[in-house]
């Protein structure tokens, strides 16, 4: 049986565990293109925001050791993340 995810919304903010820079959540479901690996997020370090594709972190929600400020969400980023659930699910 599959977890449905909660999805943390755009803009969030989170300690990773083994990382002591705070990140800022930009993607969701992305996939890594020098491993061709899917991760749950990509991120940016907070508070400088996008340095370079050098500096983005890539993780999956096991990663995260606490958040420490949720991003916005509304009625569209109800339904991506709803979309998501079900493009996890089909790719099983």
């Amino acid at each position: 049986m599959s977890r449905i995810r909660n999805w943390f919304p755009i803009g969030t903010i989170v300690k990773l565990k083994n990382m002591k820079k705070l990140v800022m959540v930009f993607g969701r479901h992305q996939i890594q293109s020098s491993s061709g690996k899917k991760f749950d997020y990509v991120a940016v370090p907070y508070p400088e925001g996008n340095i370079s594709e050098n500096f983005n972190v890539f993780f999956d929600e096991e990663m995260i050791e606490k958040v420490i400020y949720e991003g916005y969400t509304d009625n569209e980023d109800q339904l991506l993340r709803g979309k998501l659930n079900e493009i996890i699910e089909e790719e099983k």
